[in-house]
């Protein structure tokens, strides 16, 4: 082994279960924009953007900038056992977007806390330990977000501190719900949950969490109004709803600043993570102040919402609002979603395009049967790195093509990741054929 050779050095420390992408994997040693270049000075347009973290791209001078003025004072960390001028800016700011009435807003590291941190709130303000989660969901690698995530893959133990009863998910190619006509589905998915309610439950129920687009679960998401359907129900039973938004905060579907926002309701509790830092480890829940405050002990965060991420998370968030990248998601989404529909519309290992803004994902199969296809959709993913294109992976079976782009992704851009994925798709179909 030689001194450079970090695959097999990172082989040596890092425990076997850290995933790395690529039959080769990449190096990222710079960026700028939409693009990175690996250690062996190849570029490539990123559609992935740090799995829909870097929400703006890549070295951003106003996030730089804030930063390096925060460092220049010489306070890096200072706990949240002193006032945060940073913070408190910032989650004034989040408070007022997220929709909540009277909001108190609690910073953490990472969308696994932030989840962890709701499902404390919630089981101390419901005083019970049960909830409710959808299968297909992901909600982080903690010990409480491991057993509410309903994904075999990202639960690698069964022993579980919550009592979980499962609902079904939003996916239109598998499953009970999917044999439905689309019109059908919100008015069986709220009959589910009564059934679950009444049947796996012992009444005294704690909350609900689910994703409004599910993210490692592919991107699958139920028909809009479902949130709805189902807090009716569980506002009758004083059952708290968190929606997570780790994935689509901060304007990503195009439609709405929140996913929540296309069911027409407000949950209880919002989680947020990935890009609100773009890059920063930045993360939080936000609730009305009587359910935040209804944890009895006392709790901070080391780290979390530290002046360094929130000089960051300010920053972005400026930028976010000032450049309506809400508006261009929506724009630039468009041009990917309808292009990419109509380029594989007649391809038979195609299952289904779905998604929305600049949150899009592509599921294979095998023709005929609909059986998830894996092989298929690692070969394309390949193909894409050829290309000179960086996508993600995800799906319960492994077979979804995910893309998460940066916001500021301009539409020539756009029309230029859209020529790689269908060439990668078309070329990776056709081998597969006989």
């Amino acid at each position: 082994m030689t001194a450079d050779d970090l695959l097999a050095r990172h082989r040596a420390v890092l425990p076997s279960w850290m995933t790395l992408y690529y039959a080769e994997p990449i190096e990222l040693v710079s960026g700028q924009g939409r693009r990175v270049t690996d250690a062996r000075g190849r570029t490539y347009l990123d559609f992935f953007g740090g799995v829909l973290t870097n929400s703006l791209g890549y070295d951003i001078a106003e996030v730089r900038e804030a930063v390096q003025r925060q460092l220049a004072t010489g306070i890096v960390h200072t706990s949240t056992l002193y006032l945060i001028r940073q913070q408190v800016e910032l989650a004034e700011k989040v408070a007022r977007l997220s929709g909540i009435p009277d909001a108190r807003v609690f910073f953490t590291n990472s969308g696994s806390e932030a989840n962890e941190a709701a499902l404390l709130v919630a089981t101390n303000h419901r005083r019970s330990h049960q909830i409710l989660a959808v299968r297909n969901s992901y909600h982080g690698r903690t010990y409480a977000t491991m057993g509410a995530t309903g994904n075999r893959t990202w639960s690698p133990t069964s022993i579980n501190p919550l009592q979980v009863a499962w609902l079904h998910s939003g996916d239109r190619l598998r499953g009970l719900l999917a044999r439905l006509p689309e019109a059908d589905r919100v008015d069986a998915a709220a009959e589910d949950l009564r059934e679950v309610l009444a049947t796996q439950t012992s009444g005294d129920v704690a909350c609900l969490i689910a994703e409004p687009i599910q993210g490692v679960g592919g991107f699958v998401h139920g028909p809009d109004g479902l949130f709805a359907a189902w807090k009716k129900i569980l506002d009758e039973h004083g059952i708290l709803l968190i929606s997570d938004e780790v994935q689509t905060g901060w304007g990503r579907t195009g439609e709405h600043f929140w996913g929540y926002q296309a069911h027409g309701v407000t949950p209880d509790l919002l989680t947020f993570a990935k890009g609100i830092g773009n890059g920063f480890a930045l993360a939080g829940v936000v609730g009305r102040a009587e359910v935040l405050d209804s944890v009895s002990g006392i709790s901070f965060s080391t780290f979390g919402g530290n002046p360094i991420s929130t000089a960051a998370g300010n920053a972005v968030l400026d930028y976010l609002l000032a450049h309506d990248l809400q508006a261009n998601a929506a724009r630039v989404g468009r041009i990917l979603g309808d292009g990419l529909r109509a380029a594989v519309a007649e391809l038979d290992r195609v299952g289904e395009v779905r998604g929305k803004g600049l949150m899009l994902g592509v599921e294979f199969v095998h023709p005929g049967t609909g059986a998830p296809d894996a092989a298929l959709t690692t070969r394309i993913f390949e193909a894409c790195r050829e290309g000179g294109l960086l996508t993600g992976k995800g799906g319960l079976y492994g077979n979804v093509l995910r893309m998460g782009p940066p916001l500021t992704l301009t539409e020539e851009e756009a029309r230029e990741g859209l020529a790689i994925l269908v060439d990668a798709i078309r070329s990776g179909v056709a081998a597969a054929h006989p």
